[in-house]
């Protein structure tokens, strides 16, 4: 089933300001709150899919390649991408909640049943650049990262938040001109967590984190492009006292290829051939993304002539189409001739069929690059 714009998810406009999105995701996130609609999954499910769209639109670099390329350009990587179709409730809670700011009306409307808080703060993300060359884009591939990333600790030992008494929230009366009013908010001490690390080995953060090196393998889809980011969720640092992992942030970053030239979804190859060959027709191998083809050149091909290898470009992320490899003849001219060749030419200088005859309707090299894109 197709995704919803997640401009219409929150009911807002393009060009609506950071607050504008922030107030209409808290309008959503009230509206169709658990709590509010127990035991039912559709009022659940408009739940996570306001918090996948707030989380890409409150992002400006998440915003700007879901603007440019729609989800494909938000999406996971392997079937790990990070959203609200991939979220459980406590990463909502976890990563949302301060949209509400400290009096949460999730704690005050709905009974105070404390989840914002009850998985501590999360951990950051790590970001990873990987190399892709044009032929590893064309068909997608699978790569091997090696990272370091901070973990929990073993051998860690734990007590009790002296501050809340292990609740993960304290309580504060305030007086106000209406009377006294009692608010609940996070523990400052232990992030809600409910504990502290007491004991711990040489090494480790107060926090309990240590650093540890990771393997993870991921697959590339094709189709990717330079600058798109993928991620893998829970891939990234522990959060401080067992508070939930951020994400593995995957930068692609694109091999320039020294023949091949990407346009779009299409790929440019300069053909370069002697005047012989074009004159009298050859058949060339060319290089292409998916390897070498052979290419029959017509007689009397024209510099500039732009040919078109259907199919052997690179896919669209997410489809079944594809661009084309488009080839442009070049003729080489010979900087230095013995006197045996320069004899040849001297007698076909004035033949008439090595006459240049422009105006049989030849038409310019932009007026055929037009055709093609």
């Amino acid at each position: 089933m197709a995704k919803r714009d997640y401009y219409e998810i929150l009911g807002v406009g393009r060009n609506a300001s950071e607050a504008e999105m922030k107030k209409a995701y808290r309008q959503m996130a009230i509206k169709f709150h658990p709590d509010k609609n127990p035991n039912n999954k559709e009022a659940e499910d408009k739940f996570k899919e306001a918090a996948e769209a707030y989380e890409v639109l409150s992002d400006p670099q998440k915003k700007a390649r879901y603007d440019q390329f729609g989800h494909a350009g938000v999406g996971g990587a392997s079937g790990a991408g990070h959203g609200g179709g991939g979220m459980n409730m406590e990463d909502i809670f976890s990563q949302f909640g301060d949209v509400f700011g400290d009096e949460s009306p999730f704690g005050s409307f709905f009974g105070g049943n404390g989840r914002r808080g009850s998985r501590g703060v999360r951990g950051s993300n790590i970001r990873v650049k990987v190399k892709l060359t044009l032929a590893e884009i064309a068909t997608g591939v699978e790569k091997k990262l090696k990272f370091h990333r901070q973990v929990m600790a073993e051998g860690l030992s734990f007590t009790t938040c002296a501050t809340c008494n292990g609740n993960g929230q304290v309580r504060r009366v305030t007086s106000t001109f209406l009377g006294q009013m009692s608010t609940t908010s996070v523990c400052p001490s232990c992030n809600g967590t409910g504990k502290t690390v007491g004991k711990r080995p040489a090494g480790v953060s107060p926090e309990g984190l240590t650093s540890k090196e990771d393997i993870v393998s991921v697959n590339i889809p094709a189709g990717v492009a330079n600058g798109m980011q993928l991620s893998m969720s829970g891939k990234g640092n522990a959060g401080p006292m067992g508070g939930p992992p951020g994400d593995l942030i995957i930068a692609i970053e694109e091999i320039d290829d020294p023949i091949l030239k990407r346009e779009g979804h299409n790929i440019v190859y300069d053909l370069h051939l002697n005047f012989a060959d074009v004159a009298l027709g050859i058949q060339v191998e060319v290089p292409t993304v998916d390897g070498k083809v052979k290419l029959k050149i017509e007689a009397g091909t024209q510099a500039g002539k732009i040919l078109r290898l259907r199919g052997k470009g690179l896919p669209e992320l997410n489809t079944n189409y594809r661009g084309d490899q488009l080839i442009q003849v070049n003729i080489w001219t010979p900087q230095k001739l013995n006197t045996e060749e320069k004899a040849l030419l001297e007698k076909l200088r004035d033949a008439e069929n090595f006459r240049p005859n422009p105006g049989k309707g030849d038409k310019s090299f932009f007026d055929r690059m037009r055709e093609f894109f």
